[in-house]
C-alpha cells in the first residue's frame, strides 16, 4: 500500500507535505491556516499519511559547517565478490559507521556509493584506512571530495506527484 500512497493524496494533502518539509516545526494550526483547513481536518490527514509511511518522521537539520562537520566525501566502493552475502556484510559494517550518512547500491563499476562526513582530510584518511579498508570484503575504493554543495536538500519533488506544489 505504501507504494501506492501517493495515489491517495490530493492537491491539500501535497500542500502540507511541502508545508512540512519546508518546515517541521510549524504547528497544525500554523499548516491548517497555510492549506485553507480546519485544524482538526489537518490534523487527521497528517495523521493518515504518517500511517501511511509518506511522513516517516520529523528531524531537526544540523549545521555540519558550524559543528566542524564540512568535510564531505562521495566513496565509489566495489567489494572483491559482490553476492548477496557480502553486499548484505557489506551493508551491515556501513551501517555501525557513523561517518557514512547515506549508502547506495549502484550498478556500474562500483557495487556502492557512500557519502562520508568528517572533519577533515586527516579524519578521512583514518577512516579509510581504519575502518572502511579494514573490512575484507572490499577491494578498490575511489574517493571523490566535495569542494563545495550548489545543492543540499533533504525535500522530496512533491511537484512530480501534484500540480498543488510550486514546480519551481
Amino acid at each position: 500500500m505504501v507504494g501506492k500512497a501517493n495515489e491517495k493524496l490530493d492537491n491539500i494533502d501535497a500542500k502540507i507535505l511541502h508545508l512540512i518539509q519546508s518546515d517541521a516545526s510549524l504547528s497544525v494550526s500554523d499548516i491548517s491556516d497555510q492549506v485553507g483547513l480546519s485544524s482538526s481536518p489537518c490534523w487527521r490527514r497528517i495523521k493518515r499519511m504518517e500511517e501511511l509511511g509518506i511522513i516517516k518522521g520529523r528531524v531537526t537539520l544540523l549545521d555540519r559547517k558550524t559543528l566542524g562537520l564540512d568535510f564531505e566525501v562521495f566513496v565509489a566502493v566495489k567489494l572483491a565478490l559482490p553476492n548477496r552475502t557480502n553486499m548484505e556484510k557489506f551493508e551491515q559494517s556501513v551501517s555501525r559507521m557513523p561517518e557514512v550518512v547515506q549508502c547506495a547500491v549502484v550498478t556500474g563499476a562500483v557495487d556502492f556509493m557512500l557519502r562520508v562526513v568528517t572533519t577533515d582530510m586527516h579524519a578521512y584518511e583514518s577512516f579509510l584506512r581504519e575502518v572502511l579498508l579494514s573490512i575484507d570484503l572490499v577491494s578498490d575504493v575511489q574517493s571523490r571530495i566535495v569542494m563545495r554543495q550548489s545543492k543540499d536538500t533533504t525535500a522530496v519533488p512533491l511537484n512530480l506527484i501534484s500540480n498543488a506544489v510550486p514546480r519551481y
